[in-house]
């Protein structure tokens, strides 16, 4: 077999119908090689399925450079120089960006800001709020 037959045999493992499956690694390739926070900052309220979609890549990536394997090794497709997410509580989100609590509780429950749920509560890297904050023309 050639190598572009190959390679569309392997991808048609990804594709299922019109949908393809993007694993969390890939996700977090995307976000550290292919500045996929600015595209979504970028493009945000233009087609809410698209939104999604690029928020749903976010947040697999965030969670996949979170996770640690059972030996305690960080994932082999983390970018090595990238520095460990730190995450923060919707009230310093808040403070960094001059609004209430519950408007940042709202962003994240719109998908208007990329974060996770850890025990009911939201959590918001930091990375990912600095880039929502540029896309706002913040400081």
């Amino acid at each position: 077999m050639d190598r572009r037959a190959a390679v569309n045999t392997s991808a048609a493992r990804y594709l299922h119908g019109g949908v393809v499956i993007v694993p969390a690694e890939v996700a977090a390739w995307l976000l550290a090689n292919g500045d996929l926070n600015r595209l979504r900052v970028a493009t945000r309220g233009a087609d809410p399925r698209r939104d999604a979609v690029l928020m749903a890549l976010a947040m697999a990536a965030h969670q996949h450079m979170t996770v640690t394997s059972g030996d305690g090794c960080r994932s082999a497709m983390e970018p090595e120089a990238a520095a460990p997410l730190e995450w923060m509580s919707t009230t310093q989100a808040a403070d960094q960006l001059g609004v209430t609590d519950r408007a940042v509780r709202l962003a994240c429950q719109l998908g208007r800001l990329a974060a996770r749920q850890v025990g009911g509560r939201w959590q918001v890297s930091r990375a990912v709020l600095d880039e929502y904050q540029r896309g706002k023309g913040g400081t």
